[in-house]
């Protein structure tokens, strides 16, 4: 019986090129496969496991860690471009034909090149907490990553609580929730690396100041989702990005933030799964 459970999910390693990739994947593999990117930072130890195990009832659920991060090896990417060509050898070697796409924040800027750079390659995509090239206030990332990073230091909590969840009654309650249910007692991931952290944000900078793309060419179906109050990227990118590509839906959880789809898992999970398989 196949495994649904992400607590129970191994880290594997699978050789690409000269680097080895470090992945874990849940659900029946004759279901659809379903790659997950991750966010900012992130390794495989901070996927949720209520999306996670909800996706992997009805999909062959794989998540990564980007090159340089967590047990992959390398060097973190200076560029979302080279990020995706990562992603796009990864999901070759492992033998993907055709594959759906979630992408959370770091992880949708890197999903919408996937979609510009192997357009056969992915069927549908979830765009989730995110923003184009150039969009406005992805700039300022890394000085609100900072400044949470401090405020998380100071109150002694992680920073993932101020960064994905708004100061709020129901969203600290959505913020403990997800911290309990994120943590791992085997088969734990490496953290991620300082150098590998300042990497990443110096490809968001690089994003941030690019021109931004036409993503006109990108034809399949894209469902773009995200709070209204998303300090990160600015829910603004999200209403941006549903304009500008073609076939997209629209979703903005209300009273919520960057991590709107830990917040609402419920109601994401179930919005996933049908708008994957319709």
């Amino acid at each position: 019986m196949a495994n649904t459970d992400y607590s129970q999910a191994t880290t594997q390693l699978l050789q690409v090129g000269n680097e080895r990739v470090a992945y874990r994947e849940l659900g029946d593999t004759k279901n659809p496969p379903l790659l997950y990117l991750n966010h900012l930072a992130a390794t495989l130890d901070n996927c949720d496991p209520a999306v996670m195990n909800g996706l992997a009832a009805h999909f062959h659920v794989i998540a990564i860690d980007y090159l340089g991060v967590g047990k992959s090896s390398g060097q973190a990417r200076l560029s979302i471009e080279e990020t995706a060509d990562d992603v796009i050898r990864f999901a070759r070697a492992y033998g993907l034909k055709k594959m759906l796409l979630l992408g959370l924040s770091f992880g949708g800027f890197v999903a919408q090149q996937v979609l510009l750079r192997a357009p056969d390659l992915t069927e549908k995509a979830i765009l989730a907490g995110t923003g184009g090239a150039g969009g406005v206030g992805i700039s300022h990332v890394a000085r609100i990553t900072y400044w949470d990073m401090l405020r998380a230091t100071v109150t002694f909590r992680d920073p993932k609580y101020y960064l994905f969840f708004p100061m709020t009654v129901q969203g600290n309650q959505a913020a403990k929730e997800f911290l309990k249910r994120i943590k791992r007692d085997v088969d734990r991931d490496d953290k991620i690396k300082l150098s590998s952290f300042r990497r990443q944000l110096k490809a968001i900078s690089a994003w941030a100041k690019r021109e931004k793309d036409d993503l006109s060419s990108i034809r399949i179906p894209v469902w773009v989702v995200n709070g209204d109050q998303d300090r990160m990227v600015p829910t603004a990118n999200s209403y941006d990005l549903a304009d500008r590509l073609p076939h997209a839906e629209l979703t903005i959880y209300p009273a919520s933030g960057h991590g709107s789809i830990f917040q609402h898992h419920e109601d994401f999970v179930s919005q996933a799964v049908t708008f994957f398989k319709q």
